[in-house]
């Protein structure tokens, strides 16, 4: 066979294997790039959920160097609907009874495996006595004295501090520390506590 003037056989054969493996190359950095950022998890909106409107806010200087986990202590919730029934119950609780201004959370996590927006990345929260205003205060919505939260909800809430270090709201080298370490509480639970001395990052 013949070559057209100026074409290459060689150029025609690997054009479209080029083309493959540049698509391929462009995949494989998006999914890299989403391993290393853990990829954002579901995050429903304050707004989405349902949740009241602040009576005040305290801007919160980012990135954070602590992240505080906790538990509500109160009933767990599996489904987006149960989950969204007890953030704003807890949200009532605080508001209504403790006097705050908003969720004192800045994020809950369901066992749905859906994280569900509090004060968020940028707002002083009321979580921590000594650590609101350098922390982000994560929640798995249940009570973990004598078992670990769903493994959907473990990974959302990993992921969601991924995510937060990738968006620059958390210092890269973040201080991980349960809510029984900052404050006379036995939040977040006996077993959740020991799951979450050995994430990543973890100091007593």
């Amino acid at each position: 066979m013949q070559s057209r003037p100026g074409s290459s056989p060689l150029r025609r054969f690997t054009s479209p294997l080029l083309r493959t493996l540049s698509a391929m190359l462009r995949v494989f950095a998006l999914l890299a790039l989403c391993s290393l950022a853990q990829c954002c998890p579901t995050i429903l909106t304050k707004s989405q959920w349902g949740g009241r409107a602040p009576t005040c806010r305290t801007a919160m200087a980012t990135p954070v160097t602590y992240v505080i986990i906790h538990h509500t202590a109160g009933a767990a919730c599996s489904s987006q609907s149960t989950c969204i029934t007890q953030a704003k119950n807890i949200q009532s609780m605080h508001m209504n009874t403790n006097g705050w201004c908003d969720i004192g959370y800045s994020f809950l996590v369901g066992g749905d495996g859906s994280v569900y927006e509090g004060r968020g990345w940028t707002s002083v929260g009321s979580h921590a006595p000594n650590y609101n205003s350098n922390s982000i205060g994560i929640v798995l919505i249940g009570t973990f004295t004598s078992s670990n939260p769903t493994t959907a909800a473990q990974n959302a809430a990993k992921n969601l501090i991924s995510c937060g270090v990738s968006r620059g709201y958390i210092k890269s080298a973040y201080i991980l520390k349960g809510h029984r370490n900052v404050t006379a509480t036995e939040c977040p639970g006996n077993t959740f506590y020991n799951t979450v001395k050995t994430w990543p990052r973890f100091q007593a």
